[in-house]
């Protein structure tokens, strides 16, 4: 956008990610042009705040004197601060829900000793963790494990990946805690033959249905586009059989209920383009959550997502079904922000403009602001490359931090 010649960016966000935009295109010649934020409060975020504690640095420092092969594998939903503390204290790279597992797969291959320090999102790791058990308890041969996971490893090289993680023990989004034991009981009971996804960071016995029913076909782990896919290809398989008899599919949906909307426009893409044949699909996604997370309206019987009984805003025990943080970038936000653009309030703007909590910052005598973008470029680096960064190999083997 800015080689095409935006003159300045909004970001739609939390704090942390409009930090980390403004500091990626600095890196890239494009300082000169700001990137505003929604509102001119601040937009926090429970995962990303949890890798701000002393607890989490320390958690860090306790890896690097223990481990001989530490690699923090950060999830990307973190501040660019967190990110600048972890790589002066161990090998840092980002990750995604997307990319997670194949980063974990090719670091231990390249470095076979590895430990890898995972967080700070506890649900992700852990479920990571069952997913690797599962995989091994369900007696993948080793050609299956090279042909679905990774081609260069086997039974023997995946349990010492499992068992050489360390998760994080004390992060969590606040949104996913809506995914409680009543729901799990729930698709246990009454969803038995549905197909069931599951995000990674939904908590571990929503997960754990997930990942046995993937494993038999009927179900997907991993990021919002691996759902969305899931769901989409077996609504099109299903439509391809043509066969002449009606046919229920039904979708567990454990991920966060912006979902909701891209997944059914695609099933009635789907479902419309078949009009005409002998096809009689129809498509259920059911979107489970505590009954607490449901709030009622006083016109009929109409239940509303996301809400709680008590008000808006998120609770362990159901809370809102998307995140307070991020729902404060709505339109109305963006057109004021646009208008004091078109309108050239620079005064009003400034408010606007993310935190810079590194700029002319040192760390062990090195630029925060460089240490913060490390990672990230590793984690761009392996994205092209399929492979580890040479620098980040090196890090990993000398850990001379």
């Amino acid at each position: 956008m800015c080689q095409d010649g935006a003159t300045s960016i909004a970001c739609l966000g939390v704090d942390f990610m409009s930090e980390s935009v403004s500091t990626i295109m600095a890196r890239n010649g494009f300082g000169h042009i700001p990137v505003y934020r929604a509102t001119a409060k601040h937009i926090g975020c429970s995962l990303a705040e949890s890798a701000e504690r002393d607890s989490y640095r320390a958690w860090l420092e306790k890896g690097k004197a223990s481990y001989e092969h530490p690699l923090h594998v950060v999830y990307i939903n973190t501040s660019l601060e967190t990110k600048a503390v972890s790589a002066s204290v161990i090998p840092t790279i980002t990750c995604t829900s997307s990319n997670v597992m194949a980063t974990m797969l090719q670091a231990s291959v390249e470095v076979p000793d590895i430990k890898i320090m995972y967080g700070p999102d506890t649900y992700m790791g852990e479920n990571l963790v069952t997913m690797f058990t599962s995989i091994l308890d369900a007696g993948w041969s080793d050609e299956r494990i090279k042909k679905d996971l990774h081609p260069e490893h086997d039974r023997q090289s995946l349990r010492n990946l499992r068992d050489n993680i360390d998760v994080y023990p004390s992060g969590n989004c606040v949104v996913h805690h809506m995914f409680g034991n009543e729901v799990v009981n729930t698709v246990k009971n009454y969803y038995e033959d549905a197909y069931v996804t599951a995000h990674l960071e939904v908590p571990g016995e929503m997960f754990e249905i997930a990942m046995e029913k993937s494993l038999e076909g009927k179900g997907v782990v991993g990021s919002t586009s691996d759902i969305l896919n899931f769901i989409s290809k077996k609504v099109q398989e299903a439509v391809e059989d043509d066969l002449p008899t009606t046919r229920r599919l039904q979708f567990v949906l454990g991920t966060e209920a912006g979902m909701v909307t891209s997944i059914v426009k695609s099933v009635e893409e789907i479902l419309k383009a078949a009009e005409g044949g002998n096809n009689q699909i129809e498509a259920e996604i059911v979107f489970p959550v505590s009954s607490d997370a449901v709030m009622g309206v006083d016109d009929g019987d109409l239940g509303v997502v996301p809400g709680v009984a008590g008000g808006e805003g998120c609770s362990t025990a159901g809370g809102c079904a998307t995140c307070p943080f991020m729902k404060m970038n709505d339109l109305d936000a963006l057109n004021d922000v646009a208008e004091m653009v078109i309108d050239k309030e620079d005064c009003m703007l400034k408010a606007h403009l993310p935190p810079n909590r590194l700029e002319g910052k040192m760390i062990n005598g090195v630029d925060a602001i460089d240490l913060g973008s490390e990672p990230i470029l590793f984690m761009r680096s392996f994205m092209q490359n399929k492979a580890m960064d040479t620098q980040l190999i090196q890090k990993i083997k000398a850990n001379s931090y």
